[in-house]
């Protein structure tokens, strides 16, 4: 048995030094056209930066591709660096998924106008008179997280609070237990693709599986509320693009590990990760491919005519012969159509960036701050009424001793009269 088990990991460590050269060589060579089409997109986009809002999350979307194939194709080359690359691949995935929920807020118009069209939306969908509709939206607030699986289009402005703290809570655990894999991993106790009571790996799974379920799951409530006022920048091919990469390589490698631990593929864990990182070298090619359709910089090339002098417009006119039918009989005419396009300037790459940087950067610290305080809140609530519950207890108790003490006080001052029986005198 034991000359069996020595056979098979020669076999396979034979099979993967076999397999390794050309796979770094298929899968660089993705990885590289994935990271030239990647940076070639975000390079349009910071030349042409005229809508900050929108802009700063669609960089750091599209970043995610270079990063996944860049970290993948380290990791395939030198697998002792591919717990590290997975983890800050797995905080990066977390960082995108939350930048693509703050591009569909930007997309509407900035949090003022989602929660006034999120208020809107509550009181067209109600269509009660003033004080009945008051009165359920009352109700409605009480019950505002039951109803944000059945009915969320009528929690209102909750329901933007309800979408940020799903995608912050799933960037915040997902750092804590990549972190938390590392110290584990330190001590020998991850057991990265184990699926063993003792080792840390599964738990970790379980967990981060939940999150992120959480984290879609508010996101496709939100986009089921809005998808009418985001209809203009085409959600629903951005939404698959970049939620496949996120499920793509999450349910990819969770896949190949139950895989691995039923035996159909080698358990050894070179070839578990190498397999990881070559698929996904292929998958960010396509995701880049995919990007620069679905998140195209052209849109940003021009500005609004208000916004621009005379000398930059551009006015382009389109005709088409069409036949139009009067009196009975089809007579040939002319359509023309004119549209007015007005040529951004090219903006400064380094002032593009420093606002990415610094104003989204800003805006994830005041975004973490006040989940966590949301998540703070409830807790301290909870502390608090304990404590008030069990001072209410306490005084109660004293209370009783007390009085039990004033009754015994009375009774030693004002002892009893003895009733004596005398005996009749015979």
């Amino acid at each position: 048995m034991a000359s069996g088990g020595s056979n098979a990991g020669l076999a396979y460590e034979e099979a993967y030094t076999d397999l390794h050269r050309p796979a770094m060589i298929i899968g660089g060579s993705f990885a590289l056209a994935a990271v030239a089409l990647s940076l070639f997109l975000v390079l349009q986009h910071l030349r042409s930066y005229t809508n900050p809002a929108e802009q700063k999350w669609i960089v750091a979307i599209v970043f995610m591709v270079p990063v996944y194939a860049t970290e993948s194709i380290i990791s395939l080359g030198n697998p002792r660096f591919s717990l590290a690359c997975d983890i800050l691949r797995s905080c990066y995935e977390a960082f995108a998924l939350y930048s693509f929920g703050s591009y569909l807020v930007a997309c509407i118009g900035g949090e003022t106008s989602v929660i006034r069209l999120l208020e809107n939306e509550s009181i067209k969908r109600l269509g009660k008179p003033l004080l009945e509709r008051e009165e359920q939206e009352e109700e409605i607030h009480q019950k505002s997280f039951s109803n944000f699986f059945c009915r969320p289009w009528l929690i209102g402005k909750d329901l933007l609070t309800i979408e940020k703290f799903g995608l912050v809570q799933y960037m915040i655990l997902k750092t804590f237990c990549a972190l938390l894999a590392l110290l584990l991993e330190v001590f020998d106790v991850y057991g990265d693709g184990e699926f063993k009571w003792y080792y840390g790996y599964p738990y970790i799974t379980v967990v981060m599986n939940f999150s992120q379920m959480w984290a879609l799951y508010c996101l496709v409530q939100f986009y089921d509320v809005t998808h009418e006022r985001l209809r203009p920048i085409r959600p629903l091919a951005k939404f698959i693009s970049f939620k496949a990469i996120v499920f793509a390589t999450w349910w990819q490698g969770v896949g190949i590990a139950l895989l691995c631990a039923y035996g159909v593929l080698p358990k050894e864990g070179k070839m578990r990760t190498a397999l990881q990182d070559f698929l996904i070298c292929i998958e960010m090619a396509i995701a880049a491919v995919a990007h620069i359709f679905v998140f195209s910089a052209e849109p940003y090339h021009f500005l609004p005519v208000s916004e621009t002098r005379k000398e930059r417009v551009n006015t382009e006119t389109t005709k088409a012969a069409v036949k139009v039918e009067q009196n009975n009989e089809e007579k040939p005419a002319v359509l023309e159509k004119t549209e007015t396009q007005v040529e951004a300037p090219g903006t400064s790459i380094k002032e593009s960036v420093q606002d990415i940087v610094v104003e989204g950067g800003q805006r994830v610290v005041e975004d973490v701050v006040l989940t966590i305080n949301q998540a703070i809140g409830p807790v301290e609530k909870g502390v608090t009424k304990i404590q008030e519950t069990f001072h209410m207890k306490t005084d109660s108790d004293e209370e009783h001793v007390d009085s039990k003490l004033e009754v015994e006080e009375h009774v030693e001052r004002h002892p009893p009269a003895n009733k004596s029986h005398s005996k009749p005198h015979v």
